[in-house]
């Protein structure tokens, strides 16, 4: 539907656009991405024919794309950044423009239906969610994001064959936010072929059937959208090739998605105040630079203390796993060999019965001492995760578990699933520790159910469900230290610092279920 040959632009001596080369498919929807700056508006207006590239060419179904004359009769459509709009012309017009919906009169004079524009741009605009004073409003009085959908409606007037949207979501709320993504598998599902440039990493995995990468002006990263991952494209679009930087990128960006509802409230009031902007004075301008500049340095300042958590959780297995050795090695040993000692002595004896019961007495206590040794060095370091692998660990806790709380635990282990990096295999193992014991001291649980399974995205999936009691309705990690929940803070620090992703929720049946999803590389 759409092809793209070696297309290249720049302004002056600064490349913007070197050498892309891609292809749409019907029905198929692309993922464009990168950092700002990475030439994706400039490849959009090329696409459109608002830009001509200075080498390669663009085409649709074999007609050539070098204005927007043969964008438009070619069945292309683009939906901008900022919308687009004749703002003299009523909100109806600017709908239909181009696409106007005529009578005749004296058989040779074509006007528009006025009525039928309204009848017809009523009906879109409901079908959008978009609710306007009336549709004899010039579109220069709507606000940014009354303005993004009609022109959203505009491509809907069309019928295109192929649609080309460039960060239409960063003026819409989270519900308009939705619709768009409803319209586009509505569009894949009928065959047209979509372009969808966003930054918006969970909107371009829940639509997409490819993500192509741009950095620099190239393309440096394609994939299939179910053969990658969000970390994946990351490291692409920042040029990262070391897990440990990439990893507070990661956090912050995850940060950023699970505050992204909340932040719709403050972009529609950034986008107000930057219109207000224009006509005040330069101390408000010097004002809001200060403020950016702020939550810049906030932000470094964040990457920073995370990188200190990581490193800070990372010490102190290290020191766990060491104190769990010298446990084992020396005390274990020793008091072994003393139980043997003891039960040599024993049959030396001629036939004392009463040193006898003594000795008996002793070495039980010795036992009982190797035991608590034992349960010591399991906890602090579970020696079967370095012989047998996480899964073997699991069984050997959970059992430890069930019978010391009296909590039923049903586990579902991948079987074939692989041997994972030392960081990896342990984050898991304390994630159930702390899951469980969360239980213990909340839930008020007599079941729990523990599933580890591996996806076909290279991404461990652990659900941690149980039967209790849940919590309130709203779950707000950020209050839960107020409720005491350290230990659901605590996993949502090390899911973290894992590359790996978060989720509480209530059981419609009453409970609570922990989903974490952790990204992998097996050995």
């Amino acid at each position: 539907m759409l092809t793209c040959r070696h297309v290249s632009k720049q302004f002056g001596t600064l490349p913007v656009i070197d050498e892309v080369s891609f292809d749409l498919a019907p029905g198929e929807v692309v993922g464009l991405t990168g950092q700002s700056g990475a030439g994706k508006s400039v490849l959009v207006r090329l696409l459109a024919g608002l830009e001509k590239p200075d080498t390669g060419v663009i085409s649709t179904r074999g007609h050539l794309i070098n204005s927007t004359q043969t964008a438009f009769r070619a069945g292309l459509a683009v939906i901008h950044q900022q919308p687009v709009l004749v703002d003299h012309l009523d909100v109806a017009s600017a709908i239909f423009l181009g696409h106007e919906v005529g009578r005749s009169w004296l058989g040779w004079l074509s006007l528009p239906n006025q009525r039928q524009h309204n009848s017809m741009a009523r009906q879109i605009l409901a079908q959008l969610g978009v609710e306007l004073p009336s549709l004899r409003t010039h579109v220069g009085n709507l606000s940014s994001e009354q303005r993004q959908m009609v022109a959203i409606a505009q491509v809907l007037i069309r019928k295109p064959q192929v649609v080309i949207i460039d960060e239409p979501t960063a003026l819409l709320r989270y519900e308009y936010q939705q619709k768009v993504l409803e319209l586009i598998r509505e569009w894949q599902a009928q065959g047209v072929a979509v372009l969808f440039s966003s930054q918006n990493l969970d909107h371009l995995f829940a639509v997409s059937n490819r993500i192509l990468v741009l950095r620099r002006g190239r393309f440096v990263f394609e994939a299939a959208t179910e053969k990658t991952s969000r970390e994946e494209v990351v490291r692409a679009q920042i040029g990262a090739r070391d897990q440990q930087h990439l990893t507070p990128i990661i956090w912050a960006l995850e940060n950023y998605h699970r505050a992204s509802q909340q932040a719709e409230a403050l972009r529609q009031s950034q986008s107000s105040l930057e219109h207000d902007l224009a006509s005040q004075n330069q101390l408000n301008r010097q004002l809001i630079g200060q403020l950016d500049q702020q939550v810049s340095n906030l932000d470094r300042a964040n990457a920073a203390l995370q990188e200190a958590q990581r490193r800070l959780l990372s010490e102190r297995e290290g020191e766990r796993k060491v104190l769990a050795r010298e446990l084992h090695d020396q005390v274990i040993q020793d008091l072994v060999s003393l139980n043997y000692d003891i039960d040599n002595l024993r049959s030396q004896i001629d036939d004392p019965e009463q040193a006898s019961l003594g000795l008996d007495d002793l070495r039980d206590n010795i036992r009982q001492l190797v035991s608590t040794v034992r349960a010591i060095c399991g906890n602090l370091r579970p020696p079967t995760i370095d012989s047998l692998g996480v899964n073997a660990a699991i069984q050997s806790f959970v059992r430890d578990w069930s019978s010391r709380s009296g909590i039923e635990v049903q586990l579902d282990l991948d079987d074939d699933l692989e041997r994972l990096p030392e960081m990896l295999e342990i984050s898991a193992f304390r994630m159930i520790q702390e899951g469980l014991s969360n239980v213990r001291k909340h839930a008020q649980a007599s079941k729990v159910g523990i599933s580890l399974r591996s996806t076909a995205r290279r991404t461990l999936l652990l659900t941690i469900a149980d039967n209790g009691r849940g919590l309130q309705a709203e779950i707000n990690l950020a209050a839960l230290a107020n409720a005491g929940h350290y230990g659901l803070l605590g996993m949502s620090e090390r899911v973290a610092l894992v590359g790996g992703r978060f989720r509480v929720h209530n059981r419609a049946g009453g409970g609570l279920i922990l989903e974490i999803e952790i990204p992998y590389q097996p050995l």
